[in-house]
């Protein structure tokens, strides 16, 4: 979108994405910035790969259940405009993960993927619960499909979500940055300054460690004063193999 300070693609499954989207949302309040939230599909990033011998059991149906809130989120910018994906994400991310916790199956991550669950949140958000009926319209895969390969197009394939893409069309675009703590508003625009500083420099390719706190979200169980466990993630997702 023309004049846009940041693009920003997610998938409203994973919980760094959400995260991070909260720090850009912080910023973006303070700065005045111009965010166009646009799409990649995990499950699309991972159509080649075999889940049950590579991810946790609950892996599947989380990101196939993400692809389609995605198709809900591409129906409802198709029809409503650009503007009403913020919204939107930002409802479908506070009823995922600032939530009680669910348990780590299949049938609980799937859920997320189905009527029963948008459709609360797009009447909340103030659309027509008419848009869920994308959950099972693969049409728009298409759609997201074109922009998880724009995405990746922008820093490679060996990533997850979020990637932004700064200073959008001639600036650079990275994966993350991956934050586990939500940080204050001060902290917030000190942190933005300092992974503007990077991304500005032409010849920054990569800052990066594998382990990563669990979020600081209530969905996972980690409240906002604690220190959530470490783990080692490959890429974009935790795999049991690589």
């Amino acid at each position: 979108m023309p004049g846009t300070d940041i693009n920003y693609y997610f998938d409203p499954v994973c919980p760094f994405a959400w995260m991070t989207s909260k720090w850009v949302r912080k910023v973006q309040a303070q700065r005045d910035y111009t965010v166009d939230w646009r799409f990649v599909s995990l499950r699309l990033i991972n159509s080649h790969v075999d889940y049950g011998a590579q991810f946790p059991p609950e892996y599947e149906a989380g990101h196939t259940a993400g692809l389609r809130l995605l198709r809900v989120a591409a129906r409802t910018r198709d029809e409503h405009g650009r503007d009403a994906v913020a919204p939107l994400y930002a409802a479908l991310g506070t009823h995922i993960f600032d939530s009680d916790p669910v348990p780590d199956d299949a049938a609980s991550h799937g859920h997320r993927g189905t009527a029963e669950f948008v459709e609360p949140i797009l009447t909340q958000v103030g659309l027509p619960t008419g848009l869920s009926d994308a959950l099972d319209d693969t049409s728009w895969d298409a759609t997201i499909q074109a922009e998880t390969d724009e995405a990746l197009g922008l820093t490679g394939k060996d990533v997850g979500t979020p990637i932004i893409h700064f200073e959008p069309p001639n600036g650079v675009a990275f994966f993350g940055p991956v934050i586990s703590r939500l940080p204050t508003d001060d902290d917030a625009v000190a942190l933005w300054d300092h992974v503007i500083g990077l991304a500005r420099f032409p010849g920054f390719a990569e800052l990066k460690r594998s382990l990563r706190e669990l979020p600081q979200l209530k969905a996972l169980g980690v409240s906002e004063d604690e220190v959530g466990v470490a783990q080692d993630w490959h890429g974009g997702s935790r795999r049991l193999k690589n």
